[in-house]
């Protein structure tokens, strides 16, 4: 670990102007991303006594290696850059509320020809609107319900394909579930209009459409048509189920969401009630790890910022009232931005009695129990990762802890298509945006111990090449740590962002920082050739283990016996985990490059001749053999054979001892279809 102390700024380099500041670690990473209104005040904080800071905060300073800054015009401004760098970089020791389940939201398509309503979670997508969240087993029975009145497509595009082609709908079109445009029953711009009132219903807008059904059902009963009558009193009864399953908790013009947290030393637990028309039509919930002394205006402050950054690019979703339990830090200056996102004012305020606080309040029992049974859960989780990490460092005799460990694995058949995976893992969980694949050819691809050092040659030599990369650009920059005149823009900010800083944004690693432990699958020949790897290229610091599948046992290189830890091992399980994950990571490479491999045709290797062309010339010729005896004037009697190109599969056949006439014809080895003959 570092000390602060090596890279501290002197106090009088640091102006008292608010600003952005950023820790980064050795390998330049950012680790930590913080506002503050006077920088110099904030940052001597950080270093004037280290041994009072709080664990994590302790943990951020020891870890970092230098420090940086930007100077900006305003408060409003150190915010939106603030939330910018914290996107960009997600650093390790910042506040980041994570979702403590995924929650499905109803969304429907509106960018597509025939719009679709469907359950959706994760990332949103563009042209599609969404409405939500909501607990899974409710937002199915909704929309089973309204698709009786709004009959929008739900289908898959596969579906709907088939549906098109063969003329006939699907089940949902024959029981009255889908209007069918399909099938041309209605018009496209029919079913986006019918798509756009399911959109408004569930917006809030429900009066209108049961209003005019019961118009409707009072019209059919004029004119004596009862079944149509008794069709649209069930499609109001059904509007009024969905409608009426939200409980009423403030009057209807009440569009607000109401925010409540619990809190202890450690973590932080936040739920949120969307009230839409003063129903509440979902919940969503958060677990925070505090990194510093944080006091509940700062995290209110943070809260909102990620909630609603992330749904920057959709006007209408930000309600009119913002509850929370305390005022934000930064007040005046978050309620602008949030007022510019929404495109219309928005009032942040802690509700202090009537109907507003008696809801806040049950939000935050909410919060409670979401805090207790989070810690309930993940009480077990931390104790076996912790354990499993501290049992291998020990078995393994290693003076680091095993922070990052990275494994190997190589896949072949018989020594064709061969190919190494690498997978990461993080404080014992998997991070799968730092898993890498590898091709391996020539003398490499000879077998098992060679390929593993051909994969772990490449893997670090990457990574010695980013390190130099790294420290090129500190060494034409200057002097680390300090600031220097460059232009830095917040997202969104209206004025240029004066800058002090001195240090260039290190490049993005492509193969991150070093592991603590690489672990290959195999015994004493792999783990030999995978120390040989390092050790060519200088790397002394980064141990090396071998995972035997026969008997599970742990290899060290040039060791005569292996470490054999016991079967009911945490430690053992998480190098099993691993190891079969890596094996899978390998697998499905191979079988993708293999499945390529199946279908290689002769005529592949011809500059200029693609797969339509290669096509019409086994239509025009029928084999490989006849096209290699063909004469020019004859191959350009081919569709898209022109004198050039013909020549072009001369030659090639000409230079290609492999390709003769009678070669072995392309098969699919996966549907055994002979592709020439």
């Amino acid at each position: 670990m570092a000390d602060p102390a090596s890279y501290r700024p002197q106090t009088g380099e640091i102006p008292t102007n608010p600003g952005v500041y950023r820790f980064r670690d050795p390998h330049g990473r950012v680790i930590y991303v913080g506002k503050a209104k006077n920088l110099r005040s904030r940052l001597n904080s950080y270093f004037a006594n280290p041994a009072g800071l709080l664990p994590k905060t302790y943990a951020m300073v020891h870890t970092a290696s230098s420090v940086e800054w930007t100077v900006v015009g305003s408060e409003l401004e150190s915010l939106q850059l603030e939330y910018t760098w914290i996107k960009e970089f997600t650093p390790r020791f910042n506040v980041m509320f994570r979702d403590d389940k995924t929650y499905p939201y109803l969304a429907v398509t509106m960018g597509e020809k025939y719009p679709r309503v469907q359950v959706l979670r994760g990332e949103r997508r563009k042209g599609t609107r969404y409405f939500g969240p909501y607990t899974a087993g409710a937002i199915r029975d909704t929309l089973d319900t309204l698709l009786r009145v709004f009959p929008v497509r739900s289908c898959s595009a596969g579906v709907l394909k088939r549906a098109e082609a063969s003329g006939r709908p699907c089940l949902l079109g024959y029981i009255d579930k889908c209007s069918a445009p399909c099938v041309g029953r209605i018009s496209p711009a029919d079913h986006r209009a019918l798509a756009e009132d399911f959109c408004a219903f569930m917006g809030g807008e429900a009066r209108p459409f049961v209003t005019r059904l019961e118009k409707e059902m009072a019209a059919a009963v004029a004119e004596l048509d009862y079944e149509r009558a008794a069709r649209l009193r069930d499609d109001i009864v059904a509007l009024k189920k969905v409608f009426e399953r939200n409980a009423v908790v403030l009057s209807e013009d009440t569009d607000a969401d109401v925010f409540a947290l619990h809190e202890d030393e450690l973590e932080a637990a936040v739920q949120v009630f969307h009230v839409r028309g003063g129903r509440i039509r979902g919940q969503r919930g958060w677990v925070v790890e505090k990194v510093e002394d944080s006091a509940t205006p700062d995290l209110v402050e943070h809260l909102l910022l990620q909630v609603y950054g992330d749904e920057a690019g959709i006007q209408g979703r930000l309600p009119r009232e913002v509850l929370v339990p305390a005022e934000p830090s930064n007040a005046a200056e978050l309620t602008q931005w949030l007022s510019g996102l929404r495109g219309a004012r928005v009032d942040v305020r802690v509700p202090q009695r009537g109907d507003k606080a008696a809801l806040m309040s049950t939000v935050r029992d909410n919060a409670e129990h979401a805090l207790k049974l989070h810690k309930t859960r993940r009480a077990g989780d931390l104790t076996v990762r912790s354990q499993a990490l501290q049992e291998l460092q020990e078995a393994l005799d290693l003076p680091v802890a095993l922070l990052r460990i990275e494994c190997y694995d190589i896949s072949h058949v018989q020594g064709t298509n061969v190919v190494g995976s690498m997978v990461v893992v993080e404080d014992g969980l998997p991070k799968k945006s730092d898993y890498r694949k590898f091709s391996v050819t020539g003398a490499a691809a000879a077998d098992d111990t060679a390929a593993m050092h051909d994969v772990l040659t490449r893997r670090f030599r990457h990574y010695l090449d980013d390190q130099a990369a790294q420290a090129e650009a500190v060494r034409q920059a200057g002097q680390p740590g300090r600031v220097a005149g460059a232009a830095a823009a917040a997202a969104g900010a209206a004025a240029a962002v004066a800058v002090q800083d001195t240090t260039t944004p290190a490049p993005r690693a492509k193969f991150a920082y070093p592991p603590n432990l690489v672990v290959v699958d195999g015994g004493k020949p792999q783990v030999n050739a995978a120390a040989r790897a390092l050790a060519g290229l200088g790397i002394e610091d980064v141990y090396v283990v071998g995972l035997a599948k026969r008997l599970e046992e742990v290899w060290l290189p040039d060791s005569d016996f292996p470490v054999v830890l016991p079967r009911a091992s945490a430690g053992l399980y998480l190098l099993q985990r691993i190891r079969d994950e890596a094996h899978r990571f390998a697998i499905s490479f191979h079988r993708q490059k293999r499945g390529k491999a199946m279908t290689v045709s002769a005529l592949d290797g011809v500059p200029g001749l693609g797969a339509s062309k290669r096509k019409a010339l086994l239509a025009r010729f029928g084999s490989v053999r006849t096209i290699k005896a063909a004469t020019v004037q004859e191959l350009t009697s081919a569709k898209g054979i022109g004198p050039s190109l013909a020549e072009a599969i001369l030659r090639h056949f000409g230079a290609d001892g492999a390709a003769e006439a009678g070669s072995v014809p392309a098969i699919n080895m996966t549907t055994g279809e002979i592709l020439e003959t």
